[in-house]
């Protein structure tokens, strides 16, 4: 068996496989920046879009839907029923007794005699005569006050035509609590969606936002 033959200038072995690696690592570990770099830029970029898509979607949420429900339930418990319901009947059987009682004025429609009145004073000529008998004519057309006191029965058909208008706010009927209880199932993320931000502006700087990062978004 020959003796292994060595150079003495070479280095062995396992430092020229260090030598080699080390002269690798550098264009690897460059490689691979330059692979990460391009990496997070898509994902900040895909990041970026998304985002811009949820703010998107949270203002049609928010303004739209969960905003339009819950005005509209406010609108329907504040909402009035209007309407005119026309009533139209040939005859109603009318069948009461009417009490009259008032003061009025009647005028006479011909001379009316009041015979054996009692007049209790009459000034004729020089002569007063009281608390005496006469028979006295009342003329046509004189106006007497009376006092009417008489029941009068009724008893016939009156004929119906007449328009009931009709004014029902919706707030004193039933519904009011339905509708009250389905704007406290939407105020909650109602109130949720207010509080999210609208933009990145808004997400990064804060409400209210800062000059400074208001300027270096453009805004």
């Amino acid at each position: 068996m020959e003796p292994e033959i060595t150079n003495p200038s070479q280095p062995p072995a396992p430092l020229r496989q260090m030598i080699r690696l080390n002269r690798l690592l550098p264009p690897f570990w460059t490689i691979t920046g330059i692979l990460s770099l391009i990496v997070n830029v898509i994902l900040i970029a895909v990041m970026i879009g998304l985002g811009s898509q949820l703010f998107t979607l949270k203002r049609i949420l928010s303004d739209q839907l969960i905003e339009g429900l819950y005005q509209n339930f406010v609108r329907m418990d504040e909402a009035h029923i209007r309407t005119t319901i026309p009533v139209r009947d040939q005859k109603v059987r009318a069948n009461f007794t009417l009490h009259i009682k008032t003061p009025t004025t009647v005028t006479l429609a011909e001379d009316t005699l009041l015979a054996n009145a009692q007049v209790l004073r009459l000034n004729t000529g020089g002569l007063t005569i009281y608390n005496a008998p006469a028979d006295i004519v009342l003329k046509a057309g004189t106006d007497l006050p009376i006092f009417l006191d008489l029941e009068v029965p009724v008893d016939q058909e009156i004929p119906v035509n007449l328009d009931v208008v009709v004014d029902i706010p919706l707030r004193e009927t039933d519904l009011h609590k339905p509708f009250t209880g389905l704007q406290e199932v939407v105020l909650p993320y109602r109130e949720l969606l207010k509080q999210t931000p609208d933009s990145w502006s808004e997400a990064l700087c804060g409400t209210p936002p800062l000059p400074l990062c208001l300027w270096l978004f453009g805004e």
